[in-house]
């Protein structure tokens, strides 16, 4: 019985997933884009119901999301370089999604810097807080949809053939 135990453990915690990834970055990437999406969420609704409990919770958010997401940049960057991709991949999906999340991290440390000066909301400039937020999730959004198509149009990181066959 424990031997039975510990092989069905050896396959619950095995990795299974990340052993076919070249790199970390799809790994790390998905804690930032919650809380950098949930920071707009949140400082939005402190915003409108005058609640400075939410608003610490959004800095909270948005602090947690930019340090992700410097780790993320890392990451990205460096896969960036090996990742197994087709030339065209490359230059028409890859080097917009680099553009735009290196973009989302400048917006995101500069909007981090402001709130933890202004703690925890700006008074000063708080409807251009809130939309470079907006701003900020929206390219979240798009750049976060390139590496999507990369990944599950392309494979990349990935060691799968394509295409998939899940019939056998």
């Amino acid at each position: 019985m424990l031997r039975r135990l510990s092989a069905e453990a050896k396959y619950l915690l095995g990795w299974h997933g990340a052993h076919s990834l070249q790199n970390l970055h799809p790994l790390v990437i998905h804690f930032p884009i919650a809380f950098l999406t949930g920071a707009l969420l949140v400082y939005l609704l402190a915003w409108i119901a005058q609640r400075e409990a939410w608003a610490w919770t959004g800095l909270w958010l948005l602090t947690l999301g930019t340090l992700g997401g410097a780790l993320s940049v890392w990451t990205g960057l460096r896969a960036s370089e090996s990742v197994m991709i087709a030339p065209s991949v490359r230059d028409h999906i890859l080097v917009y999604h680099r553009a735009l999340m290196l973009i989302v991290f400048a917006l995101s440390l500069a909007l981090s810097l402001w709130a933890l000066s202004a703690r925890p909301l700006p008074r000063r400039g708080r409807s251009t807080f809130v939309f470079l937020l907006f701003v900020m999730t929206a390219l979240l959004a798009i750049g976060a949809d390139f590496g999507g198509w990369m990944v599950y149009g392309y494979n990349a990181g990935g060691s799968l053939p394509q295409p998939i066959d899940f019939s056998q």
